[in-house]
C-alpha cells in the first residue's frame, strides 16, 4: 500500500507518527516480560544454600564475589495461538489488583533461599548470580538446561528434558537428566563425598583433578566408557539378578563396570542407557 503526502506534506508527519506509535505499542506488547530480585542473606559471611524448582524454563546460576543473590527472569513469548489464561472476574466484581506477570518470589531464612517462577503457564529463564560457597538445589522439568558456574558447596541438580553443565565447581554433586547430556568439570572435589551422575539418552562427561581418589561404578547400556585416568578395574563376582514375569523365571547379569583411582576413595557412579561415558583428567 502507497500513501501520498500530496498536497499536505503535514499529513505525512502525522501518518509516519501514528505509524510509529502503533509500531512502538506492538513491540511493547509482545517484549517477554523481565523481573529481578536480590535477596539479602541473614549471615553474607558463611555459606548458603539456594533451592529451585521450575516446571518449564531454564536456569543458570553462577558465582561471584558478592553477598547476595541475584535473580533475573524472563519470560519467552508464548506461541501463536496460545493466549495467556485469564481467570474470570466474577460477576459484579471487579479487580482490585494484580500479581507480578511471572510470579517471582523469594523466601530467606538463615542463609537458605528458596526461589519460585509461574513456570507452569509459560517457560521462565532464570538467570541467578549467588556467593561463591553456596550450595544449589536446582530442578526443571521441559525446555530448558541447567547451567551452575563457579561455585563451590553440595550440588543436587536434575532435569528431564534438557541438558545439565556443571562447569569449574568444587565440592560434591548429584546430577541427572533424562533426555540431554551431562557435562561436568571439578576444580576441586570434597574428600570422601560420593556422587553420582546419569542420563537416560545422553552422554554422560565428567572431569575431575588428577589427584581423586575414588571408588568407580560405570555402566552405558549401549554406548561405550573411556577415561584417560589409570584406572584400576577390579574383578568382581557377576550376580545375577532374579525376575519372575507370568510365571516364568528370567536371570539377568549385573553389566557394571567397578573400579579405583588413586587407590580408591568415595564411591562415584556415572550411568546412562544410550550414550558414551567419558571420564576425564583436568588439565
Amino acid at each position: 500500500m502507497t500513501y501520498s503526502c500530496f498536497p499536505s506534506p503535514a499529513r505525512c508527519l502525522l501518518l509516519a507518527l501514528t505509524l510509529g506509535s502503533a509500531t512502538h505499542q506492538a513491540a511493547a506488547q509482545t517484549a517477554p516480560p523481565k523481573e529481578q530480585l536480590t535477596v539479602e542473606l541473614t549471615a553474607p559471611a558463611k555459606p548458603g544454600l539456594l533451592e529451585v524448582k521450575l516446571v518449564s524454563g531454564s536456569l543458570h546460576v553462577s558465582g561471584y564475589s558478592g553477598k547476595r543473590v541475584v535473580v533475573e527472569a524472563v519470560g519467552r513469548p508464548r506461541p501463536a495461538g496460545k493466549p495467556a489464561v485469564e481467570k474470570a472476574t466474577p460477576p459484579g466484581m471487579k479487580r482490585l489488583a494484580t500479581t507480578s506477570p511471572l510470579g517471582l518470589t523469594a523466601a530467606e531464612k538463615n542463609n537458605h533461599v528458596e526461589l519460585s517462577a509461574d513456570s507452569f503457564r509459560q517457560s521462565v529463564d532464570l538467570t541467578i548470580k549467588v556467593p561463591l560457597s553456596f550450595s544449589l538445589k536446582l530442578g526443571t522439568m521441559d525446555s530448558g538446561d541447567v547451567v551452575v558456574e563457579n561455585v563451590q558447596g553440595e550440588l543436587e541438580i536434575s532435569n528431564v528434558n534438557g541438558a545439565i553443565v556443571l562447569n569449574q565447581v568444587s565440592g560434591s554433586a548429584l546430577a541427572n537428566t533424562v533426555n540431554g547430556n551431562l557435562t561436568v568439570t571439578f576444580r576441586k572435589v570434597t574428600a570422601g563425598a560420593p556422587m553420582a551422575f546419569s542420563s537416560l539418552t545422553g552422554k554422560v562427561d565428567v572431569t575431575l583433578p588428577v589427584n581423586t581418589p575414588a571408588t568407580l561404578k560405570v555402566k552405558s547400556t549401549y554406548g561405550q566408557v573411556y577415561s584417560d585416568f589409570d584406572v584400576a578395574l577390579e574383578k568382581r563376582p557377576v550376580p545375577a539378578t532374579r525376575t519372575v514375569q507370568r510365571g516364568r523365571s528370567r536371570l539377568s547379569a549385573d553389566t557394571w563396570t567397578y573400579g579405583t583411582l588413586n587407590g580408591g576413595g568415595a564411591e562415584i557412579t556415572l550411568q546412562t542407557m544410550s550414550g558414551d561415558i567419558l571420564l576425564h583428567k583436568a588439565k
